[in-house]
């Protein structure tokens, strides 16, 4: 095969590639978690700055949920679960869901 050929092929295949599927990591209002945990969560897990950290914390105790921060699949999952067995580790029920990213 000659090179003009090559490349046409492989630029065929860069162009079949899919981004892949995006997820909001979201996490859910509880009466027991604290707010300042929540923060610490934000701020070392999904590494929010501490004022993007406190505004989805008060998004979350206003709202009921607010989104951690927007991953891959497995990025979304392994955070989520982090956050999960902090949360356990100090004896909190925080509780994150996964969701597919709706581009709005």
């Amino acid at each position: 095969m000659s090179q003009k050929g090559q490349s046409q092929t492989s630029l065929r295949q860069r162009l079949d590639v899919k981004e892949p599927a995006l997820y909001d990591a979201i996490l859910l209002n509880d009466d027991f978690t604290t707010m300042d945990f929540v923060v610490m969560v934000l701020t070392d897990i999904f590494m929010l700055s501490s004022d993007k950290a406190e505004e989805v914390m008060l998004q979350v105790h206003h709202t009921g949920s607010g989104v951690a921060g927007t991953y891959t699949f497995d990025i979304a999952k392994s955070k989520a679960s982090q956050a999960t067995q902090m949360a356990r580790h100090e004896g909190y029920p925080l509780r994150i869901q996964i969701k597919e990213h709706k581009n709005v």
